[in-house]
Formats: C-alpha cells, sequence, structure tokens
C-alpha cells in the first residue's frame, strides 16, 4: 500500500509576530535546537513514510534551507523530503487555502500515484505514530479519516469541532467554533477536536479538490470545504488521538498535544519541556525528534567566586551555550547564547546567539536570534515600559524579535 505525505507548511503565523516577522511559522525555532516542522517530519519519519512533500509560501527561505540541509534521505532507495514552495502552476495567484494549496500541487500526486494520501499540519508539537491512523483509515473503507483530540466542551469555541453517530466513528458534522456543540457519547464533558490530519484516498482527494476549485464560493479550505463534502457523503470518519500509542511514551507524556498559534501557548510549550518529569518529554530515544546538528561545542559553565556563579537549574542547554558567571533557571537556552556575569535569567526562552549583558535581568520573555541585551538591563519587571518597545503577551510574557536592538 503506497502512501504519499504532504506537509501544509505555508502559513503566515500571524499570531506569532514578531517571531514571524523574517520566517515562517514552521521555521520557528522551538526546545533549544528544533523547528517547529521537525516534530511532523519526526513522526512521519519514525513511521516510515519517507516520501513526502512540503508546501511552503510566505517567507520561507529559511524553511526551505532547514529542510534541505537537515532533512536529506536516501535517494538510491527513492526516498525524500522535499519543500514546495508555491509556483503559480495554475495561474498569477498564490495559495487562497488549504484545500488550494493542494489543487494546485496535484501533479506532485499524478507523480507518484499513491493508494492513499496524508496531509498534516506543521506547526503543532506531539508525537503520534501515523501508521495506526493509516491502519483504521484502510481497514474502515472511509474516503477521509480526521485526527482528533479530546479537549473539555467549554473549550469548544476554540477548535473544529467533530460530531460523529452513535458509533462515535462515523462523522455527521464538522464545525467550526461552535458554541453549541455537544459532547461526546461516552464522555459529555470532552468534543473531538480537530488536530489539522488527515489521512484520504487518493481518487477521492482529486475528485473533491477539483470540484472545490470550481466553486467560487468556497474559501479553499480542508477542514471549512472539503472535509463537509465526506461528511455530506458519508464518507468520512474520526481517528481518536487518545487511541494512539508511541513506543516510548509514558503516562504524563501520552496523548500530549499543542497547537503553538499564540506567542502565550507557544511560551507554555516551551516551558512544558523543561520540568524534572516534563509533560512533552524530548528524552524518549524509541521515538526521537530530529534536527540539524550544527558544528558548536559543548556548553560551558564557568567561574565560581563568591556570587559570580555559572550555573542553570531546572533549564535546557544547547551545545554552543556559555554561562559565564551567570544563572539561568527554568529557561531554555539555544545554540550560541551567552550569560555574562552576574545576569539571571528565568522563566524565558533564548534563542540562537542571544548574548544577556553583565549584571542584566530577564524574566518571563522571548527574545529571538542575535539580540544583545545591555549590561543591567531589566526586561520583564515593568511591562508597561516594555510594550512601548516590545510585544508584551496577554499573559505577561515579553518578546524581543530577531536583531532587534535593546536598549538599557
Amino acid at each position: 500500500m503506497k502512501v504519499l505525505a504532504i506537509v501544509l507548511a505555508g502559513g503566515e503565523g500571524k499570531r506569532l509576530m514578531p517571531l514571524t516577522a523574517d520566517r515562517a511559522k514552521p521555521a520557528v525555532p522551538f526546545g533549544g535546537i528544533y523547528r517547529l516542522i521537525d516534530f511532523v517530519l519526526s513522526n512521519l519519519a519514525n513511521a516510515h513514510y519517507l516520501q513526502i512533500v512540503v508546501l511552503t509560501q510566505y517567507k520561507n527561505h529559511s524553511l526551505d534551507r532547514h529542510i534541505s540541509r537537515t532533512w536529506r534521505l536516501s535517494a538510491m532507495l527513492g526516498n525524500y523530503v522535499t519543500p514546495v514552495p508555491a509556483q503559480q502552476r495554475l495561474g498569477p495567484h498564490w495559495f487562497s487555502g488549504s484545500a488550494d494549496a493542494l489543487f494546485q500541487n496535484l501533479n506532485l500526486i499524478y507523480d507518484e500515484l499513491p493508494d492513499h494520501v496524508i496531509v498534516f499540519g506543521a506547526d503543532h508539537i506531539y508525537r503520534m505514530d501515523p501508521r495506526q491512523m493509516v491502519d483504521q483509515h484502510i481497514d474502515s473503507g472511509a474516503d477521509v479519516t480526521v485526527a482528533a483530540i479530546r479537549q473539555p466542551l467549554d473549550l469548544a469555541d476554540q477548535f473544529g469541532v467533530i460530531e460523529t453517530d452513535p458509533s462515535g466513528r462515523r462523522i455527521v458534522a464538522f464545525k467550526e467554533k461552535p458554541k453549541d456543540a455537544v459532547g461526546l457519547a461516552d464522555a459529555p464533558d470532552q468534543i473531538y477536536a480537530s488536530m489539522g490530519n488527515y489521512v484520504f484516498k487518493t481518487q477521492a482527494l482529486i475528485e473533491a479538490l477539483r470540484e472545490d476549485a470550481l466553486d467560487p464560493s468556497s474559501r479553499h479550505d480542508l477542514g471549512g470545504n472539503i472535509i463537509p463534502m465526506f461528511v455530506k457523503s458519508g464518507g468520512a470518519e474520526v481517528y481518536d488521538f487518545a487511541h494512539n500509542v508511541v513506543p516510548g511514551s509514558t503516562d504524563r507524556d501520552r496523548g500530549y498535544w499543542r497547537d503553538v498559534g499564540t506567542l502565550d501557548a507557544y511560551y507554555e510549550a516551551n516551558m512544558d519541556l523543561i520540568s524534572v518529569h516534563p509533560v512533552f518529554n524530548l528524552y524518549n530515544d524509541r521515538w526521537p525528534i530530529y534536527t540539524g546538528n550544527e558544528p558548536l561545542p559543548p556548553a560551558k559553565f564557568v567561574h565560581n567566586e563568591g556570587d559570580r556563579i555559572g550555573h542553570a537549574l531546572e533549564s535546557i542547554v544547547s551545545p554552543g551555550v556559555i554561562v559565564s558567571g551567570g544563572t539561568a533557571l527554568r529557561s531554555i537556552l539555544s545554540p550560541g547564547v551567552v550569560l555574562h556575569s552576574h545576569s539571571h535569567v528565568e522563566d524565558s526562552v533564548l534563542m540562537g546567539c542571544v548574548k544577556i549583558g553583565r549584571g542584566a535581568v530577564v524574566r518571563r520573555a522571548i527574545i529571538d536570534k542575535n539580540v544583545v541585551i545591555p549590561d543591567g538591563a531589566r526586561i520583564g519587571f515593568d511591562l508597561e515600559y516594555d510594550s512601548k518597545r516590545f510585544t508584551v503577551t496577554r499573559s505577561g510574557v515579553v518578546v524581543i524579535g530577531k536583531n532587534e536592538i535593546v536598549d538599557r
């Protein structure tokens, strides 16, 4: 049974500004050494789905570069991860939605002639064995299977909500952020929220995309237009993510899934990584998260004189980091970060090559690449002042964009 995987990576990520000012959302760094897209690609690679097309569009240079450098598979065996930018193959217009992105790239499906097509999003944090979803899809005979995660009923207006028949499998309604959602038969206080992951019969997908392309009233969206087509014809089933078992997972991190669509969600997902028993465990070597490895030296901690001690506690410390007489607490230090003497960083995410000056203090912040925090500066203490210079989220996280100049 031949399967082609398509990863949708063309979103702008407006709600993640300023992190997406210079890069596509799936290229945003995460967890020290990763990019967001590494999680879906690792899930597919671990499942041995090794013919993967990544559809890109906005600010795609760093994303394409990351994929080209990192995700090199054996061409001799017919395996590949290929970024495909918007090519305007059908006229002078960009993708007008996720369904249109697939329609404009039907040639990729015709080239491979797969029996089934996996279509996954590129910007969620999770582990999943997609083989189990594909197996259910094939056994059921459905035209499309939609992955869903159980969420509280009172959060239904934040998701695309799936309603099923009494069997709990066949989808009878697919509603975008409904105010009147109905709980599940086996859990009235829960709903099925769409994860944005789909498995299609190839011919059924092609026919649906062609029909949608001819509809001038369509938004050409998979969730909003294509899936309702299959629901109407009775050919759509749900896959309950709670049934997915990933090798090496624990009771604590099993079923973890985060949509990092906002700055606060992004921050919280990073913080999920650093506890003693993390909610999302990066150290599961039976289902690894792959990424590129730059030729960096090991992390270094220097100085042990009085209160000038270089140390990090409850933190992730990446290669190339130098903690030089400073302190990191509950933070993520990405490659090339330097903490100078008497600096203090807590509850923060520092991306590549950030420099924290002598005596500077940073609290509850996301600092993008190449930012220099000057000596003695204080970030995250006076949010009113910070908001005049930087982005401050609803929960009070200060976000400083890539290459921004920071005054003391």
